[in-house]
C-alpha cells in the first residue's frame, strides 16, 4: 500500500538528515513512528504526504494520504474550509444550487453532494459545533485547530492518515476521543507522537535514528521490552570488551616480561661465550626487533578492542549521564504550604469556577491540576504563586522559594548563549570550569556553549533549565511544571521524568499526559470544571 526504497533527505544547507530508508506499510496497519528530536520524523511524514521531495529514492503510495501537521501557524490566515481544502467544493455546490450548473462546477464538486452535511457531522463529532467553516483558523485555540484537522479525516475519507503529534494541544476529554478514534478506525495510520498512552494503541512501532529505520512488531510497551533486551545485550558486550581489554593488557605485560627475561638470559650466555662485539650487537638488534614486533602485535590488538569499546559506549542512552543532584528542600516533609478556602476568580464579573476551591498543599506533595482547556489551570497557578489574588475566598501561603516552568521553558533567555544562561543561575559562585562540567553532564558540549538559546529545541531548553537548577545553590521548595512534555520527544521526557523523581520538594504539575503523571508518582489531584 505504501513503500519507500532507498529514501535519502539532505537539507538545503547540505546537511544529511537520513539516508537509504526502506519501509513497507500494509493496508490497515497502525504504525507509531518514533525517534529523537531531529531524527527526521516530521520530514519523513511530509515526504510520504508528497509535500516534500526526497533527495533520492522512491516513494510509492496507492492513494493520496491525509496529513495532519504538528504546527498550524501556516494556516492562520486561511478560512477553516480553505485549510481543510474543501472551499472549492463548497463553492461549487453553492453555485450549482443557485442554478449556475456549469461543467466546471460539476467537475469540481465531483459528485460529492453531501459534502456540507459531512462537514457538519465531522465537526460535531469532535465537539466543534460552534466552529464556522468561514472563520479564520487564527481565531481557534490550539486544541480546536487540532480537532478541525481531525474532523477532516471524516470529510476526506482517505485510506492513509499521517498524524504528527496529534494529542499535543488536546485536553483529557479530547485525548480520550482521539484514543477512541484510533482504536476503532479502519484507516491505515502512521503517527508521530511522544504520547505513550497513544503509542500503546498502535500495533507496530518504527524507530527512526542515525542508523536508519527499524521495525518492532508491537506497541510501545513491546518496543520498550525489546530495547531493554538490546540494552542488556549492549551492557553485557561492554563488560565483555572491558574484560577483554584488561586481559589483553595483562597478556601483553606477561609476554613482555617473559621476552625481557629471555633476552637477559640470552645476553648472559653470549657474554659467557665471549662472542665478538659485532655479533653481540647483531643479537641485540634482533632481540630488540623481536620485542618491538611482539609489542606492536599486542598494541594493535588493544587498539582494536579500545575502538570497539568506544563505539559501544556511544550507543549508550544519554539518560544515565544526567543527574539532577538538587539539595533537599529546607522544609520538613508534611509542612503546610498553601491553604485555600472557597477560592474563586472573576473575569468580567463572572466566576471562573462553578464553586469555590478548597485545597491544602504540603511540603513533599506531588500534585496534578486537571481540567479541560479554558478551565483556569494557569489562573490557579498564579493564585498559588501569589501573582493573582482571588476574587472570592481566602488563600494562606507560607513564604517559600517557588519556580514556575511553563511548556516553552520561557525562563530561558533567548538573547543569551547557553553558557551565559547557565551563569545567570550561578548564585553559589561556581568556577567557570565547574559550570562547564555541569553543562557537559547535560549534553551541552564545548561546541554548544556559545550557541544562542533562541536556536535551542524544546528538549535542549528543558535540559538547560534542569542544568541551571543544579547550578543554583538555592533548591526551590516548590517546582511548578505547566504541560512540560508538550514539546519534548520521548528521550527528553524520560530525562525529565528521571530528574523529577530525584527531586524531593513539592511538585505541582499541569499535564494531560497520564503516562507521565503515573511515572512521576503524583499523589494528589485538584480537579477544575
Amino acid at each position: 500500500m505504501l513503500t519507500i526504497q532507498g529514501v535519502t533527505y539532505i537539507h538545503p544547507n547540505g546537511d544529511l538528515l537520513f539516508a537509504d530508508l526502506n519501509l513497507s506499510i500494509n493496508k490497515h496497519d497502525k504504525i507509531a513512528l518514533i525517534g529523537n528530536n531531529g531524527s527526521g520524523k516530521s520530514t519523513l511524514l511530509k515526504i510520504l504526504a508528497r509535500e516534500l521531495q526526497p533527495s533520492s529514492g522512491l516513494v510509492r503510495v496507492e492513494s493520496t494520504p491525509y496529513h495532519i501537521p504538528q504546527i498550524f501557524g501556516q494556516f492562520n490566515n486561511y478560512a477553516v474550509s480553505q485549510a481543510l481544502q474543501i472551499d472549492a467544493k463548497l463553492e461549487a455546490l453553492k453555485e450549482i444550487l443557485k442554478g449556475n450548473a456549469t461543467e466546471q462546477n460539476f467537475a469540481v464538486l465531483d459528485n460529492d453532494w453531501n459534502i456540507k452535511e459531512r462537514c457538519k457531522e465531522a465537526l460535531s463529532y469532535w465537539g466543534l459545533e460552534e466552529v464556522d467553516l468561514n472563520q479564520k483558523v487564527e481565531t481557534l485555540s490550539g486544541g480546536q485547530k487540532t480537532k478541525v484537522f481531525l474532523a477532516g479525516i471524516s470529510i476526506h475519507q482517505p485510506e492513509i492518515v499521517l498524524l504528527d503529534e496529534p494529542s499535543n494541544h488536546l485536553d483529557s476529554a479530547s485525548r480520550d476521543m482521539l484514543y477512541g478514534f484510533i482504536r476503532s478506525t479502519k484507516h491505515t495510520l502512521i503517527i508521530v507522537s511522544h504520547d505513550r498512552t497513544l503509542l500503546n494503541l498502535l500495533n507496530l512501532t518504527y524507530e527512526l535514528n542515525k542508523h536508519g529505520i527499524t521495525a518492532y512488531g508491537g506497541n510501545y510497551d513491546f518496543y520498550l521490552e525489546q530495547k531493554n533486551i538490546e540494552m542488556n545485550a549492549l551492557t553485557q558486550e561492554l563488560k565483555n570488551k572491558e574484560k577483554a581489554i584488561r586481559k589483553a593488557k595483562e597478556v601483553e605485560r606477561t609476554t613482555m616480561e617473559r621476552q625481557q627475561k629471555l633476552d637477559a638470559r640470552g645476553k648472559k650466555k653470549q657474554e659467557k661465550a665471549g662472542l665478538p662485539t659485532i655479533m653481540m650487537k647483531t643479537f641485540k638488534n634482533n632481540a630488540e626487533k623481536s620485542t618491538s614486533r611482539i609489542k606492536g602485535i599486542h598494541a594493535e590488538k588493544i587498539d582494536n578492542i579500545t575502538d570497539q569499546l568506544s563505539l559501544l559506549r556511544k550507543e549508550l542512552p544519554d539518560l544515565d549521564k544526567m543527574k539532577l543532584d538538587l539539595d533537599d528542600s529546607s522544609l520538613h516533609k508534611g509542612k503546610i504550604l498553601v491553604t485555600a478556602s472557597g477560592v474563586n476568580f472573576k473575569y468580567n464579573s463572572r466566576s471562573l469556577w462553578p464553586e469555590g476551591l478548597d485545597f491544602q498543599l504540603s511540603s513533599g506533595d506531588r500534585v496534578v491540576i486537571k481540567g479541560s482547556n479554558g478551565s483556569g489551570k494557569t489562573t490557579l497557578i498564579k493564585i498559588i504563586l501569589g501573582d493573582l489574588q482571588p476574587s472570592d475566598g481566602s488563600i494562606d501561603r507560607v513564604n517559600v522559594k517557588a519556580i514556575y516552568i511553563d511548556q516553552d521553558y520561557s525562563l530561558i533567555n533567548s538573547k543569551l548563549t547557553v553558557y551565559e544562561q547557565a551563569q545567570c543561575y550561578n548564585s553559589g559562585h561556581l568556577q567557570e570550569h565547574e559550570i562547564k562540567i555541569r553543562l557537559n553532564r547535560f549534553l551541552f558540549s564545548k561546541t554548544t556553549w556559545d550557541k544562542p538559546c533562541e536556536a535551542l529545541s524544546g528538549g535542549e531548553r528543558m535540559r538547560l533549565m534542569l542544568c541551571s537548577l543544579t547550578i543554583n545553590s538555592q533548591t526551590p521548595d516548590i517546582i511548578i511544571l505547566d504541560e512540560p512534555t508538550n514539546n519534548l520527544d520521548i528521550q527528553n521526557i524520560e530525562i525529565l521524568t528521571a530528574a523529577i523523581n530525584e527531586y524531593f520538594g513539592t511538585l505541582i504539575v499541569v499535564s494531560h499526559d497520564e503516562y507521565f503523571i503515573n511515572e512521576i508518582n503524583v499523589n494528589k489531584a485538584i480537579m477544575l470544571t
